[in-house]
């Protein structure tokens, strides 16, 4: 896949006056703090620009919404550029496609392996820990002036994607990076309190019930949980407050692949994957047309939750089978 420059990218951007950006559905930490620390990069520069969603942001990350979020159709008719941001396909977006695809030029800003190429302009670094390390790098290049909510932004979209700093993904980089968004501002305390210590008691008690059910199987090297949606129902919670059950489940002794399994709808489930140092979990998430990156991936099985259990189980089998021979 051929790249374009950030600089391309840049001068298509200081070109535009109306610019729509669309983070993927199920929004996490790094595409909604990507989008919005460009989105209030681009307002700075005088351009009018919205972050278009198509469903609720989360309540740990509610402390990075503005006034330029949006759901429903933008207040102009098409844009001059279309910019998805951590989408690795148009399923990422597809309610919000047309629209998309409506602007008269697209881009995609996407650090994803499994990235397919549907853009005009295309930024595809499967090295960077996170979109938000891309979003940085474009910034720097269209000399935008940082602020402390574009640093709070850009930091929680990268916390979140590395792990709070422990996936294997985080590099030098990364560290050097967050040293200098210190420097223009950036409060950690704020964005680690509003991320990872504004906890519901009804997303504990949902994840007690959880690990509850948990099944562990090839010997001890995989962990696979489910969350229904009468156990949501149950404790009051949320799909959105399943968020770091994967990642206690991967911090098991012997764990070498995580599954998580989210039931949507009676046949539509969705799937997270981890793995802690030699399972590739992308290649699990590709076999059922997903995507990500080698150690954290997803994917969407319609069928019931039980066959959907059935079909992970016998795809991590065939995935740790590689491991063993090595």
């Amino acid at each position: 896949m051929q790249n374009n420059t950030l600089k391309e990218i840049g001068e298509q951007l200081l070109s535009a006056n109306r610019i729509l950006l669309f983070p993927h559905m199920q929004i996490d930490g790094d595409a909604y703090g990507s989008a919005v620390a460009l989105c209030y990069a681009l307002r700075n520069l005088g351009k009018d620009a919205y972050v278009l969603l198509e469903d609720k942001v989360p309540a740990f990350l509610s402390f990075l919404t503005q006034d330029f979020c949006l759901e429903g159709e933008p207040p102009f008719e098409s844009a001059d550029i279309s910019i998805a941001i951590d989408c690795s396909d148009v399923e990422r977006f597809e309610k919000r496609k047309d629209c998309f695809f409506r602007g008269k030029t697209s881009v995609c800003l996407d650090h994803h392996m499994t990235t397919k190429v549907f853009a005009d302009y295309n930024y595809i670094d499967a090295k960077a820990a996170a979109t938000g390390e891309i979003i940085y790098d474009l910034l720097k290049v269209i000399d935008c002036e940082f602020s402390p909510l574009i640093s709070d932004a850009l930091y929680a979209a990268i916390t979140t994607d590395t792990g709070n700093f422990r996936y294997s993904n985080t590099t030098k980089r990364t560290h050097m990076i967050v040293a200098d968004l210190y420097d223009k501002g950036l409060n950690h305390a704020k964005v680690c309190v509003e991320i990872y210590e504004n906890v519901r008691k009804e997303r504990i008690a949902l994840s007690a019930n959880v690990l509850k059910d948990l099944h562990i199987f090839c010997e001890g090297k995989a962990g696979l949980v489910s969350v229904t949606q009468k156990m949501l129902r149950d404790n009051h919670a949320s799909l959105e407050e399943t968020e770091g059950i994967i990642d206690t489940l991967k911090s098991i002794e012997g764990i070498e692949i995580a599954v998580l399994l989210k039931e949507k709808e009676d046949d539509l489930i969705k799937v997270s994957l981890r793995a802690k140092s030699y399972g590739n979990v992308a290649e699990i998430a590709k076999s059922f047309h997903g995507g990500g990156h080698i150690k954290a991936a997803g994917c969407t099985i319609h069928s019931p939750l039980a066959d959907a259990k059935k079909m992970i189980i016998q795809a991590v089998e065939k995935e740790l089978a590689k491991g063993s021979s090595l």
